[in-house]
């Protein structure tokens, strides 16, 4: 087995522009599946954003939801019940996720775990010949998140990244004008996520619940004993699991963001400050960040997390602003408006009901029909949210944190995703895994 060190610099080599380039895998023009043909689903991690996978792909002509996998035995008779509800079908049910990889009839999986198990999911998937719809963010580490990329182009498949936002119509809108020139040349965005987050307080190691595979759930991450709060959801503010609030959420807009002022690369230069505030916890993570960017033609990007109680910003508690010298917009899920010149004028302004979408499931069911209209046809270059453009969007929170981390500000090259003389940030860029739950190496 490759160390994690060589295997990291024996990937680095790869351009962006290699990595954004689906069309080079060959997928175009192969034909899988007829629209008529059944697509046969594995839904992975069923307890929160899962329930959406099952529930969204039960909800799609022509494909079944044929396993259920999940480290924790208890979820499986309410999910098993509702997909049969659903769909008439009854799902199999599996704990070890390895044994979806050896069922033939399964043509995709759709990763719904914590963050720490996205890439090795992936990245199995990939090579026993599944197509991936995995949930945002795309990686744990930046190198993950290089080699989820190789490995799609490798293997031939469909990868689709669960940063939906991009398939609601309204949004889509939004980024079109941007990049049209509505707001002339765009000089910097900002995100904001203003949510609050209780107290997780201080709780003891316990024994391990009947029902639960800790073993499984912990995969690549340092064994540590059971401990509730380490466990559902709250495994989000723990630096073993967890890519922060600038994965889990700011992802989102950040995606947006990046497309809508179509940067194609990452940024030069990083900085991130801010701490945990308010509670006497055992949380990690921090509850406030302000994260700043600066891409080498001089645009800047703005990533702001509170996580306490705060006021809002233009209206708004969660979404993006993009600020242009002709003018500027505020955009969020199934909304945006624009204010022109030095009076704000009103500009384009628009909402889901005037598209009548206004249902946010109608609107997220579009990026899980895209994904299997992509299945289907092959052709990667129709995905919404391709792996190569996850990347890129994920990255952002990876150099983020690193920056919060290293309390200080890093230069980087985007080319070789490295910082520049830095082996301490360096050394956030990749992680060490814990056997057996290790990096394949013909990726």
């Amino acid at each position: 087995m490759l160390s994690n060190r060589r295997l990291f610099l024996k990937t680095s080599a790869l351009t962006t522009a290699a990595l954004m380039t689906p069309a080079a895998s060959g997928l175009r023009g192969q034909t899988k599946n007829k629209p008529s043909d059944t697509v046969r689903v594995a839904v992975v991690g069923i307890r929160s954003r899962g329930k959406s996978h099952y529930r969204n792909f039960s909800r799609l002509a022509n494909v079944e939801v044929k396993t259920l996998c999940d480290i924790d035995e208890r979820l499986f008779p309410d999910a098993v019940k509702e997909v049969e509800a659903l769909t008439g079908k009854r799902p199999k049910t599996v704990v070890d996720f390895r044994t979806v990889l050896d069922d033939k009839e399964i043509d995709a999986v759709a990763i719904a775990t914590p963050d720490h198990w996205h890439a090795l999911h992936t990245l199995w998937a990939c090579q026993a010949g599944k197509d991936v719809y995995v949930e945002k963010p795309l990686a744990y580490t930046l190198q993950e998140g290089r080699l989820m990329v190789r490995a799609a182009r490798r293997f031939n498949r469909i990868v689709q990244v669960g940063t939906q936002h991009v398939s609601d119509p309204v949004v889509a809108e939004a980024i079109d004008l941007i990049r049209d020139g509505l707001l002339g040349k765009i000089y910097l965005g900002r995100v904001i996520v203003f949510g609050h987050r209780s107290n997780i307080g201080r709780v003891k190691d316990s024994p391990v619940p009947p029902g639960v595979h800790w073993d499984l759930f912990l995969g690549p991450a340092p064994y540590r004993p059971f401990n509730e709060n380490r466990f559902h959801y709250k495994w989000h503010w723990y630096w073993d699991t967890s890519t922060s609030e600038l994965g889990n959420n700011a992802v989102h807009f950040l995606d947006v963001l990046r497309r809508g002022m179509n940067k194609r690369t990452h940024p030069v230069q990083v900085f991130c400050s801010g701490g945990f505030y308010g509670y006497d916890s055992d949380q990690e993570i921090p509850n406030l960040q302000s994260a700043h960017y600066a891409y080498a033609d001089g645009v800047k990007l703005e990533v702001e997390v509170r996580s306490l109680y705060t006021n809002s910003e233009a209206g708004l508690k969660s979404g993006c602003f993009f600020y242009g010298d002709q003018g500027w917009m505020q955009v969020q899920p199934g909304a945006f408006q624009s204010f022109l010149g030095e009076k704000d004028e009103p500009g384009p302004t628009k909402t889901a009901a005037d598209l009548q979408t206004a249902s946010p499931e109608l609107r997220g069911l579009n990026h899980f029909r895209n994904f299997i209209d992509c299945v289907r046809s092959r052709n990667a270059q129709d995905l919404r949210a391709e792996v190569g453009e996850g990347h890129l969007s994920t990255a952002l929170s990876h150099l983020g944190n690193i920056a919060y981390r290293t309390r200080r500000l890093l230069e980087f090259n985007p080319h070789a995703e490295r910082f520049i003389n830095d082996e301490d940030a360096d050394s956030y860029l990749q992680r060490d895994y814990r056997p057996p739950y290790l990096l394949p190496e013909n990726i």
